[in-house]
């Protein structure tokens, strides 16, 4: 490897850092907005959970909390998308993009340190959301190898959608409009095995919340946690965690591609 060649990777690597630290740094400025991003996931655990419980049934029978839990685990990092989407075109809008194509920096710095401040939130709102299902009862039974291997593949479906919020943060004109895609997001986590088995569904909608990429994560992390539910009849639920993998890894090809290509294009 050329001497250029390590340089330009050393600045890359460091225009990316100094990235992450302005959004961090933001994030430590206004901490409302990581409150605002969990607030909804722990008051829905405290519905669904304690209002909504009691007349919920699991398939096979178990704790509907337990159920719920991995539910809202995944609900969290899917949410995470509007976030990356509402940051990137603020920032577009603003015309700070603008301002770093100026700069002498890595072209690359924009998307990854985008990416890896995003995943950095995400794993500390997965870990207060945690804190706050262990507070109410919630146990994993998985083991610590499990557990871990669950929460990794929660993390990889938030970093697989962080390309879909870049993408979509790029292309919607202002903030207005990357609000109203919540319209499109929140039906995706309805329709899924988030709340609710898809075997209780009519016949029509089971299959089509059985193949929700959201589904099979949170499917995967039920099995892997050792919590009520994880069983399913279709083939998609029957290999929940390769699923899983899979899943978060064709959305990351589809759409970090296109993240890319269409911050390339902003130049032209």
């Amino acid at each position: 490897m050329s001497a250029v060649t390590l340089d330009r990777a050393y600045w890359a690597f460091a225009d990316c850092l100094t990235l992450v630290r302005r959004t961090l740094l933001n994030y430590r400025r206004k901490p409302v907005a990581i409150l605002w991003q969990l607030g909804f996931p722990i008051v829905s655990v405290l519905l669904y959970g304690f209002v909504f419980g009691s007349a919920m049934r699991v398939p096979g029978g178990g704790d509907y909390r337990e159920f719920l839990m991995p539910g809202m685990f995944t609900m969290t990092m899917a949410f995470g998308l509007m976030s990356t989407a509402m940051a990137v075109v603020s920032d577009s809008g603003k015309g700070v993009v603008d301002r770093f194509r100026s700069m002498p920096m890595a072209p690359s710095a924009v998307t990854t340190g985008r990416g890896l401040s995003d995943l950095l939130i995400a794993s500390a709102e997965l870990a207060i959301l945690a804190a706050t299902a262990l507070a109410i009862g919630w146990t994993s039974e998985g083991g610590p190898a499990a557990t871990l291997l669950g929460f990794g593949l929660l993390l990889l479906l938030r970093f697989s959608l962080i390309w879909v919020g870049v993408w979509c943060g790029l292309t919607v004109p202002n903030t207005e409009t990357a609000g109203a895609l919540y319209a499109v997001v929140f039906p995706i986590t309805m329709i899924s095995s988030v709340y609710v088995a898809p075997s209780l569904m009519p016949s029509w909608l089971g299959p089509v919340a059985a193949w929700n990429p959201i589904s099979s994560t949170v499917t995967a992390t039920r099995e892997l946690f050792g919590n009520p539910g994880a069983d399913g009849g279709t083939w998609v639920e029957q290999h929940a965690v390769l699923m899983a993998f899979a899943w978060p890894l064709a959305i990351t090809a589809v759409f970090l591609p296109l993240a890319v290509r269409k911050y390339q294009a902003l130049s032209r």
